[in-house]
């Protein structure tokens, strides 16, 4: 099964690849624009996330998320939307049988505000993840409210780093189920190899605060910027370990990767 695994995951780079070779070539302004995570694009993105083994359950899960952003405005102040929905293969019961189903899904706006130099983005607004899941053993069945903040910053045409914090703790939901406090902090590097193509860590830190369970995986991965006639796309593949994790059921190792497209005005 594990073979299997790793054999698709060796399959969808091969393919990244090759999209990514089949192309015209990106300035730097479009691989800088593309690695933007609060860029001023309408974006779609197709996010998978392979974790080949989780800690004491000693196996293997999958998230795929299917994510959109989208600026828009409220009076003169700007904002921008993201809404994840994942698709969740994952061990569930005692058994550790796998399961596939949608997860719960996940929205957050952020009011964008002027920090007086154009390269440096910031922003932050309200996080709600609502129980959408369509097996409850893959969703918390809780509705979760917080608080999202975000950092981008391309000062540098080489180097491009932020963040993206996000807390959350539930406020309704199952009684029968656990409520649930936790943040998730995602520092990202970018990298500019020229030509469209990158260096880039962007592993997602994750933090319970009712168990004390953490993990904290670090990437480097490879990624290049496609522009297309109406649309520019990113490919990216990119290995992560955890460095530091504690309790049953963090990652232990995984490989991201994916597409992001964003579409021109």
């Amino acid at each position: 099964m594990m073979g299997a695994r790793l054999h698709d995951v060796a399959r969808c780079l091969a393919v990244l690849t090759l999209a990514a070779g089949l192309s015209g070539r990106a300035d730097a302004q479009d691989s800088v624009q593309a690695n933007n995570p609060i860029g001023s694009l309408t974006s779609f993105n197709l996010q998978n996330q392979f974790i080949g083994n989780l800690s004491t359950v000693d196996e293997h899960a999958n998230i795929l998320n299917f994510r959109l952003i989208q600026p828009f405005t409220i009076g003169e102040s700007t904002s921008i939307s993201r809404t994840t929905v994942p698709l969740t293969t994952q061990p569930v019961g005692p058994g550790f049988d796998q399961r596939t189903g949608l997860g719960d899904t996940n929205v957050f706006a952020a009011r964008l505000f002027d920090t007086g130099n154009p390269r440096v983005t910031f922003g932050i607004g309200p996080s709600l993840t609502m129980p959408t899941a369509t097996d409850t053993r893959l969703g918390g069945e809780k509705w979760n409210l917080g608080i999202a903040n975000v950092l981008f910053n391309a000062n540098s045409p080489r180097v491009q780093f932020g963040y993206l914090l996000v807390y959350e703790q539930s406020i309704a939901g199952d009684d029968d189920r656990p409520d649930a406090e936790r943040a998730f902090f995602q520092p990202f590097g970018i990298y500019q190899l020229g030509d469209g193509w990158v260096l880039r860590s962007t592993g997602v830190w994750q933090y319970d605060f009712k168990t004390d369970n953490y993990a904290t995986p670090v990437g480097l991965g490879v990624g290049k910027v496609v522009p297309y006639e109406r649309t520019v796309a990113n490919f990216f593949f990119e290995p992560q370990y955890s460095v530091w994790r504690d309790g049953p059921g963090q990652p232990e190792w995984g490989v991201f990767f994916g597409i992001n497209l964003q579409l021109l005005r």
